[in-house]
């Protein structure tokens, strides 16, 4: 793998970043206070083509690879937008990716244009309260009347659903006591209607303008056309959009790790304490060094997995320790900023104690980092499954 960008990718970050900069530190502090949606930035970033940059040519995107996509959401996250302005387009990005696998030419047709367009705000409805990440228990359910189904259940975690008009619904059409293996889950793209779905905000630590919410669908009427795939699938279409939703966290977090590094190295050449910048001191410089090589060693990592991902290689493993390297490289580059800061690292006009209210989401989403230890000490070093 050569992990050198070429011209295009180059020119992508480039492109991207020009985007970016209007919305500028000012702008995020304006929408960490008021909570508002950033739809000025969602514009601007649907008006330039980006939303489809992993989508099909054949319905308005430009067929690029996760490799792409991935370097994209690092450089919003990167510009200081952070996770508020990479979850304001992350779902676009991954989440349609099993219609586009899996889906009909008709509703290939039907659902992705107007969602690369910007027309259409989607959001991912899997999680509920009393399953947490074992998805195979999930009780929303979803019965079969005729020419559509009729979904009652509760999820919760769920991103842009105070200003999404569509929901991908992964619910279960046959009882867990009557499902076998995987099989029992259905996955739909349909309307979110408001007169079905009562959406409560979250109130949370941070990313305050791009909602988080807890759904009650009570009497949801779907269409069968709104069905991806076969009634009973929907786990196994759901897991050809996991690896790439942690590669992009993990670009996402990277991104704002380096945002926080550069505040902070920033601000290490300016403060004078004692006749000196901060900066000469080695207490100062040598963990902002350490956060440099963390944050790179985990973008090697990441560009890996979507190198991989691309190639259609197995990346499972990849893709899951890039989002836990990057998400704790992360973490340390945005706690580090605070304190390179000291006192100041505390008040909200410096920004990077927003940047670490954030860095905990890629921690904490969209895996635990314990799953995924989990996950390498079984599925890597062959090691007895622990749960």
């Amino acid at each position: 793998m050569d992990f050198a960008q070429d011209e295009s990718q180059r020119q992508i970050v480039d492109a991207v970043a020009r985007v970016c900069a209007p919305f500028d530190d000012a702008y995020w502090h304006a929408r960490d206070e008021d909570g508002r949606f950033p739809d000025e930035f969602h514009r601007a970033l649907a008006g330039s083509g980006w939303l489809g940059i992993a989508m099909p040519e054949a319905f308005g995107g430009s067929g690029l690879g996760i490799r792409e996509a991935a370097l994209m959401m690092h450089t919003i996250a990167a510009t200081g937008a952070g996770l508020s302005g990479a979850s304001a387009v992350h779902m676009n990005i991954f989440g349609l990716h099993p219609v586009v696998v899996f889906g009909t030419a008709e509703q290939k047709a039907r659902w992705l244009p107007p969602l690369i367009a910007g027309q259409d705000r989607a959001c991912f409805a899997v999680t509920e309260p009393n399953s947490g990440l074992n998805t195979l228990k999930l009780r929303t359910r979803a019965v079969r009347n005729g020419d559509h189904y009729v979904v009652t259940g509760q999820k919760v975690w769920i991103s842009t659903a105070q200003v999404a008009n569509k929901v991908l619904l992964l619910a279960r059409t046959t009882p867990v006591e009557e499902s076998k293996g995987t099989h029992g889950l259905s996955l739909f793209y349909t309307d979110l209607d408001r007169s079905a779905i009562a959406v409560h905000e979250i109130a949370k630590m941070g990313r305050q303008c791009v909602d988080s919410n807890q759904l009650f669908i009570d009497g949801l009427k779907v269409p069968v056309a709104d069905r991806i795939g076969e009634e009973g699938r929907g786990f196994e279409y759901i897991l050809h959009g996991l690896n790439p939703e942690r590669i992009l966290i993990a670009h996402e977090a990277i991104g704002l790790g380096r945002a926080a590094l550069r505040k902070a190295t920033g601000y290490a050449q300016e403060r004078v304490v004692f006749d000196r910048p901060i900066g000469m001191n080695q207490g100062i410089q040598h963990p902002l060094a350490r956060n440099w090589m963390e944050l790179e060693a985990a973008h090697l990592m990441a560009q890996k997995a979507a190198h991989l991902y691309d190639q259609g290689q197995p990346c499972g493993a990849e893709a899951n320790a890039a989002k836990y390297l990057g998400a704790e490289a992360c973490f340390r580059a945005c706690e580090n900023a605070i304190l390179t800061h000291g006192g100041m690292g505390y008040s909200r006009e410096f920004h990077v104690e927003r940047y670490l209210r954030e860095a905990w989401i890629p921690r904490l989403a969209p895996v635990s980092p314990q799953l995924i230890l989990c996950f390498i000490a079984e599925k890597v070093l062959g090691l007895p499954k622990s749960y």
